[in-house]
């Protein structure tokens, strides 16, 4: 799509990004965006010119009829890490549908880094979110998905509503993680063991290449963490997936993190550089 989505009612906002390397460090070299969704001035903390862009969506939150749709392709060589200033939200919906596409592209060669804040949503909000990587050749990459159903800490909980998930990464055209998930307030999954088990905050990292060595890394400093809630690892062939299930959005952002600051050593060859924006 090159341009903004069309939708009868609700705001659109669309964002498109191209990352290069251009004299030693990685800028952004196209932007397209319209709507409400743009990024703030890119930063480049470390040695080696990775760009540090955070994605800002000024209105704080999307309502139902609302369709987000963001697109970045980073190059051959580049090095981007994309971040959020704030967690986003999906506000209670009259009945329309929240929409946002995510669609990651990291070229031969490539490093790309996608850690967005948690994602609220909110009691009555009805979300359709779609995530799609492609990675190509020996493209590296780590990121994170956190989603709260509720806000616990409000005292509100996710009691009706409904959140339609789907996360893909693929390399080459073959799918190396596959997720789709359909959280209805009112169906079994929220409280079986085999779903939410009555947990309210889901979270899920997915670092590649991975081997064995980083994975058992990673199991032993999340052993360590004190949380009510669960985190567990594995490995799908050289994909590490880092797994968190419990009551707390800090919680599941501390386990993940923890398991990033290990992952990047591993996949990407640098230590952890936490985005300033984070401590802000």
């Amino acid at each position: 799509m090159d341009g903004a989505p069309a939708i009868a009612s609700g705001w659109a906002a669309f964002l498109q990004l191209s990352f290069a390397v251009r004299a030693g460090r990685t800028v952004i070299d196209a932007r397209t965006h319209f709507g409400p969704l743009n990024v703030q001035r890119p930063f480049h903390p470390e040695a080696d010119g990775t760009c540090h862009t955070y994605l800002l969506h000024p209105p704080g939150g999307v309502v139902g009829g609302d369709q987000l749709e963001i697109k970045a392709g980073v190059n051959s060589a580049a090095r981007a890490l994309i971040t959020t200033p704030a967690s986003g939200k999906f506000y209670r919906s009259g009945g329309a549908t929240a929409r946002q596409q995510i669609a990651l592209r990291a070229d031969d060669g490539a490093e790309l880094e996608w850690l967005p804040q948690e994602t609220i949503v909110f009691s009555g909000a009805r979300v359709d979110s779609r995530t799609r990587i492609e990675l190509t050749g020996n493209a590296r990459f780590i990121g994170w998905d956190v989603v709260c159903l509720g806000r616990p800490a409000s005292g509100e909980r996710f009691e009706n509503g409904r959140v339609r998930q789907c996360i893909e990464l693929w390399r080459d055209g073959t799918p190396l993680y596959i997720e789709r998930a359909d959280y209805d307030a009112t169906a079994p999954v929220m409280n079986a063991a085999w779903g939410l088990a009555g947990q309210c905050v889901s979270g899920t990292l997915l670092a590649t290449q991975a081997d064995v060595a980083m994975l058992e890394a990673v199991r032993a400093s999340c052993a360590t963490l004190t949380i009510e809630g669960a985190i567990a690892a594995t490995l799908l062939r050289d994909t590490l997936v880092c797994r968190y299930l419990g009551p707390h959005a800090h919680e599941a952002r501390q386990a993940l993190q923890r398991a990033w600051e290990i992952a990047r050593p591993a996949v990407l060859g640098k230590p952890a550089c936490v985005p300033r924006i984070w401590s802000t």
